[in-house]
């Protein structure tokens, strides 16, 4: 078990102090000094292994566009203007492969696609970039069962949950939307981190504090290592400065079970 005194950073496994403040050679280092032993059959148990679930994939939706082509369409301003006052750059659309629809059911509609770790399409958002009632209409896939562009997303290192995929393309890097402010046991994701001791920094909307508190004393029970963003001032995170944001992420709070009591007894 590790402490330090002065902020309060605590753990149960020194290689999570390693891969924090050291580089390569150290983790190496720890790694062969550690020398623990890798049982193969107990993960099995512990993450329900045995019987692996079938991929999901979809298609892209009819009359997808992709919005990083060197030539620019006219029909493509409306949602290039759309994506621009979001902040959305051009190297974020090449990053996260966003595109349009100009026909069929999801015509006048931003598409973020979502790519397992095979790189198959296994979800997409659609935002509707015109009045419309309706802002989001995605395909009817159960999220627990699928990691938003797990392609992309490297578990040994720190992750960061945000509610909404335009929350997480503004939090940069290994950055991992919820599409919603819950984080279930049974889901995927979930599962993923514990299985990687990957340490989770969320960032969730400021109104929905009772819901961070519910995932942080989740990822508590697993002794997964977990930090909280203060995202108070702005709506979303997709509204904050990402120079601002990420001032935030090296400043967010390392979350105990004694900092979780705290906090869950100031909101009750």
């Amino acid at each position: 078990m590790f402490k330090c005194w002065v902020c309060d950073y605590r753990g149960k496994n020194i290689y999570r102090l390693v891969k924090r403040y050291g580089d390569f050679t150290d983790c190496r280092e720890w790694s062969n000094f550690d020398r623990k032993v890798n049982i193969s059959e107990f993960e099995k148990i512990l993450f329900q292994l045995e019987e692996k679930e079938e991929e999901i994939t979809l298609d892209l939706p009819d009359g997808f566009l992709p919005l990083s082509t060197k030539e620019i369409a006219f029909s493509s301003m409306p949602a290039r203007k759309y994506l621009k006052d979001r902040s959305v750059s051009n190297a974020d659309i090449l990053k996260w492969k966003i595109g349009y629809c100009v026909s069929g059911i999801f015509k006048d509609r931003i598409i973020i696609p979502s790519f397992n770790a095979e790189g198959k399409v296994n979800f997409f958002i659609a935002r509707n970039y015109i009045n419309d009632w309706r802002k989001y209409m995605n395909p009817r896939v159960a999220k627990n069962k699928i990691i938003f562009n797990e392609l992309y997303v490297d578990f040994s290192k720190e992750v960061v949950i945000t509610e909404g995929v335009f929350d997480a393309i503004n939090a940069g890097e290994n950055s991992i939307p919820l599409m919603g402010s819950t984080l279930s046991e049974n889901s995927k994701l979930f599962w993923e981190i514990v299985k990687n001791d990957t340490s989770v920094f969320i960032a969730l909307d400021r109104d929905a504090e009772k819901k961070s508190l519910s995932m942080i004393e989740k990822l508590l029970k697993y002794d997964v290592e977990v930090f909280k963003i203060d995202t108070d001032g702005y709506q979303d995170v997709a509204e904050m400065p990402r120079s601002e944001f990420q001032k935030r992420k090296k400043e967010a709070e390392f979350m105990s079970m004694e900092k979780y009591m705290i906090y869950r007894t100031m909101i009750a």
